[in-house]
């Protein structure tokens, strides 16, 4: 098991909540068997991405993947690509671990910890091609908004990390939450909208449509995506 402390981290509120749940067989198998082929420890230095995945393939992290189905089906789907992903639920770290491990994917690296860890010690600076955060907690109570993980001094510290020209992508089924991260996003001088100023992005093809989203859409939900590129801002 992941074991990762920063008192840094500590004196920050949390924006999650983490779900005590018993893990089914299957996700306990996934567990007991891949962890050690997928699973990535705490570390005070920076991940070697190169190493890591034995091969210099774009990297795309995505930031709570709840049951991994969708990251699962996108690091299928695309090879040429190394899928690095956290969740703190651990049923869902463990389903996505069994479905990974049977599949025998070479291109999936899990943490089970939280985000902001895995941000401020392991991940390189200018390394990522696409920082992915789908439906996030939107925290409706007002009380509750300063919870919310997209905020101007999260954003900050995203940038550094991706690679100019690299993607933030952004996706999420409450409107008011999608209102704040464009306010935060459009605020930003290191990211542009790659729709345009105020728009909201269509669902690029890459991004699978999950099991929730799409008992939303069917409801009457909306959905909403937001593609933010970095750009030099030295250029």
């Amino acid at each position: 098991m992941p074991d990762i402390d920063s008192k840094e981290h500590l004196r920050r509120i949390k924006s999650f909540v983490v779900r005590s749940s018993r893990m089914t067989v299957g996700q306990k198998r996934g567990w007991d068997e891949y962890w050690s082929s997928f699973g990535l420890e705490s570390s005070e230095t920076a991940l070697d991405f190169e190493s890591l995945f034995g091969n210099s393939n774009p990297v795309v992290f995505e930031i709570g993947f709840g049951m991994g189905a969708s990251l699962y089906d996108m690091a299928v789907a695309n090879p040429e690509q190394n899928f690095l992903g956290v969740e703190v639920h651990r049923p869902g770290v463990g389903a996505l671990l069994a479905q990974a491990g049977d599949a025998g994917l070479k291109n999936l690296k899990l943490a089970c910890c939280d985000a902001n860890l895995l941000i401020d010690k392991m991940l390189p600076e200018n390394s990522l091609h696409r920082l992915q955060l789908y439906f996030p907690d939107p925290w409706h109570k007002k009380r509750h908004h300063k919870r919310r993980l997209v905020q101007p001094e999260f954003v900050r510290r995203l940038e550094p990390l991706l690679q100019v020209g690299g993607q933030l992508h952004m996706a999420t089924d409450w409107e008011p939450y999608a209102e704040h991260m464009m306010s935060v996003l459009e605020d930003s001088r290191a990211f542009r909208n790659t729709a345009g100023k105020g728009c909201y992005s269509k669902k690029p093809a890459y991004r699978p449509e999950t099991k929730f989203e799409r008992r939303g859409v069917s409801l009457g939900h909306g959905v909403w995506d937001l593609v933010f590129e970095k750009y030099d801002t030295q250029a």
